[in-house]
């Protein structure tokens, strides 16, 4: 299984653009796979704007790969959504990473934006149709109950062929989802054991639909500290996670050295997970940085060393 460890953010941790640009400088030249941020469009907390990051990420790297965790399609209009998404992979030559969900219904969006939680799976799955069909056919005639075109087309087309379409959740309906359009999946949360119930759930609902997906498209993420529980703000912020999520924070946090982080990600391994999203943890622009730093030099290389990567294959 070839792993890959990508970092993300959630809020934004960064006290300015430049701190922020150092950090993505670092990962890019440190050998992080990929960059993720969290899609969240009304909150008090700072987060940035998805779709506008990738774009910008495009112009400022040249390596890593970089996605949306993920974006929540009932909040999106999907034409102007498949535009964006293919321009950036023109841009960044073929490097976007999109990955799409039906949004928690606890998410503050739905009142702001007046909009109903009850439809979400239903607008989700349209959503989806559309956007895949833009990407690839001339011209989409499409008549749903939220959503319809006629004689719709975009171009020029993604870079890539067959643009990645992951997709996060982890009911039943998500796992159709992914198994019936997918081409990979993202834990939002899961711990472990749950997530490899749900990796497993997924290819057999894929293996119905005659389809599958790569052994290597199930990914999960956690956030890490190199220190103790006691250090400023790392209790506070799984307290906090555990009120927010109601799910024991001990699984999405991994506080201590690099065996504990690596200890961690092969837990995700044997449940059939190899696509990673970590979140430095720090009080300040300098401590993420060394926490990413650290990430770098003391676990990234043993990750490699004990789950080769197996060669890429572009798929232009």
């Amino acid at each position: 299984m070839s792993v890959g460890i990508g970092l993300g953010c959630a809020e934004f941790p960064f006290s300015c653009a430049a701190a922020y640009w150092r950090w993505i400088d670092m990962c890019e030249a440190g050998g992080v796979d990929s960059i993720w941020q969290t899609d969240r469009i009304i909150s008090r907390q700072p987060f940035l704007e998805s779709i506008t990051t990738m774009a910008a990420l495009a112009g400022r790297t040249r390596r890593m790969r970089f996605g949306m965790n993920v974006v929540s399609l009932a909040f999106r209009e999907p034409v102007l959504l498949a535009k964006q998404c293919a321009t950036i992979d023109v841009l960044s030559d073929g490097r976007l990473l999109p990955a799409f969900g039906i949004g928690s219904p606890l998410a503050p969006e739905w009142e702001a934006l007046g909009m109903d939680t009850k439809a979400r799976g239903r607008k989700t799955d349209e959503c989806l149709e559309i956007i895949r069909r833009l990407w690839r056919e001339e011209s989409v005639d499409f008549g749903g109950s939220y959503y319809k075109l006629k004689g719709a087309t975009i171009a020029p087309k993604p870079v890539q062929r067959e643009l990645p379409m992951w997709i996060g959740g982890s009911s039943d309906a998500a796992i159709r989802r992914t198994a019936r359009i997918g081409t990979g999946w993202q834990a939002g949360g899961d711990p472990p054991a749950e997530a490899g119930r749900v990796v497993a759930a997924i290819k057999a609902a894929a293996t119905e639909a005659g389809r599958s997906i790569d052994e290597d498209h199930y990914g999960a993420g956690f956030a890490f500290y190199f220190g103790c529980r006691d250090a400023p703000g790392i209790g506070r912020a799984m307290d906090a996670y555990a009120k927010r999520t109601g799910r024991d924070a001990t699984h999405a946090f991994a506080v201590g050295d690099a065996d504990a982080i690596l200890a961690r990600l092969a837990e995700y391994v044997d449940a059939g997970v190899s696509k990673f999203i970590l979140r430095p943890l720090g009080g300040d622009d300098d401590e993420i940085l060394a926490q990413t730093r650290l990430l770098i030099e003391q676990v990234l290389p043993r990750a490699e060393a004990r789950w080769p990567r197996r060669p890429k294959v572009t798929d232009r």
